[in-house]
């Protein structure tokens, strides 16, 4: 990778440029933040290694600059015990990671390759959108998941092909909004995108809806109508709640796809439709094919292709960036200013289990906007779910968070103050462990 280190240190500065030269990179040297952003500016880089505290212009100074002239690279922002919440507030802003100084050679090189294998899969996924003459990756979807980097990749690949894709997970996990990447992605990008919810219309009501229907067909039928088949010709078909249709539809629809015909209700002849098929369910599609709920032909059918989406407290990397992105799109909505959210905020934000996944967290944080003071979000505007009880109700969270601080204590302490390797030790990722230090006021052992 091409480097760019930015450090006042001369020593510092000198044998990491050493390190990481005998790791193979290309490695630029800048003595300030100043120069830094020259040298950032004038040339692509794929990663920065900036320190936090720099006379003149600091670490947070120059990735708001940088990120504010359009510079895209890493940032991995370099602190001393002291300046710690300057690099939790630059994480806050777009950096990437974060090392504490002192730091050993072999800590920079792994966080380095993990930055290079992040980048590595992001342009494989790059490659694949712009075969496919995709622009940007879609501003609806956070991907910093594993889970969600997996289920992209899939989409990215199934995209060209008319292949019938089935959508698993439980429900406000963001299986439309994966639906419609996938068409997005697809040749039919030109062509409509069609979602009925296959659970919210009356089953008397249903096929016309989707097969439409001739004048006459039925009390009310005064003209002929097209149903969604027809209407999403040439595009795609999503069908949520695909688990809930009707067992008469379930053989009507089973016909479309090994005919690609549908019949309208009331009519004698077939009408040929060229749609792609994307089917989405919480439900166990499969045992309820094998408890005889579901037709088995049909959902063996559906099933070519399939993709669950993990519950959103199985995506923690997902969430801080998942918040910023749903309050700011609050914010334009309702016309104000972004907020922000203080740390017990945060931390509770991040404790939540979600059970109503992302469209749960979207409606906690539109009601915390509504609430919030001086354009801070804190925990008391926090719907009870979220917040937990509140101090005093009973001993359960003052024990939990005491058995927190001892868990952490004795990660850091084994670590020998290592901050990475105490998360992976704690099973959390590095974000939550700054956000859980900042609450509890641990300090470094």
């Amino acid at each position: 990778m091409k480097l760019l280190v930015i450090d006042d240190e001369p020593g510092l500065r000198q044998s990491l440029c050493l390190i990481l030269t005998d790791e193979r990179h290309e490695v630029v040297a800048a003595v300030d933040g100043a120069q830094g952003l020259t040298a950032a500016l004038g040339a692509p880089f794929d990663a920065i290694l900036c320190d936090v505290k720099m006379p003149a212009m600091d670490g947070l100074e120059f990735l708001r600059r940088y990120r504010a002239a359009g510079g895209s690279a890493l940032v991995i922002m370099m602190s001393a015990y002291g300046t710690e919440d300057a690099a939790i507030e630059a994480m806050k802003q777009g950096a990437y990671d974060y090392v504490a100084k002192p730091f050993r050679a072999d800590e920079i090189v792994l966080v380095l390759r993990k930055a290079e294998e992040r980048e590595r899969l992001r342009g494989e996924v790059e490659s694949l959108r712009s075969a496919l003459g995709a622009a940007a990756a879609s501003p609806d979807i956070v991907a910093e998941s594993d889970a969600m980097r997996g289920a992209l990749d899939v989409i990215a690949k199934v995209a060209r092909h008319r292949t019938t894709v089935l959508l698993t997970g439980p429900s406000g996990t963001g299986k439309e909004v994966l639906a419609r990447e996938l068409h997005r992605l697809s040749p039919r990008a030109d062509g409509p995108f069609v979602a009925v919810n296959c659970a919210a219309i009356p089953e008397a009501l249903l096929e016309s809806e989707l097969f439409g229907h001739v004048r006459g067909s039925f009390t009310g039928a005064v003209r002929d109508h097209g149903g969604l088949f027809e209407q999403a010709s040439g595009g795609t078909l999503l069908l949520d709640e695909i688990g809930d249709l009707p067992t008469a539809l379930q053989a009507k629809l089973l016909r479309v796809l090994q005919d690609g015909e549908i019949r309208r209700v009331g009519d004698r002849t077939t009408r040929t439709v060229d749609v792609r098929i994307v089917a989405a369910t919480a439900r166990d599609l499969e045992q309820d094919a094998r408890e005889g709920r579901f037709r088995e032909d049909l959902y063996y059918r559906l099933n070519v292709v399939s993709i669950r989406l993990s519950p959103l407290r199985e995506r923690a990397e997902d969430l801080p960036p998942l918040i910023r992105q749903l309050l700011a799109r609050h914010a334009r909505r309702l016309g104000s200013a972004e907020p922000t959210v203080d740390p017990e905020a945060m931390l509770a934000l991040l404790e939540h289990d979600w059970p109503g996944n992302v469209r749960e967290l979207e409606n906690a944080l539109e009601r915390a906007m509504v609430l919030a003071r001086d354009g801070t979000i804190r925990r008391e505007d926090l719907p009870a779910a979220v917040r937990g009880a509140a101090d005093g109700d009973l001993s359960l969270r003052r024990q939990a968070a005491a058995a927190q601080e001892t868990a952490i204590r004795a990660a850091l302490e084994r670590t020998g103050g290592n901050r990475r390797q105490a998360a992976e030790l704690l099973g959390i990722s590095v974000r939550t462990l700054f956000y859980r230090l900042q609450t509890l006021g641990i300090e470094r052992p």
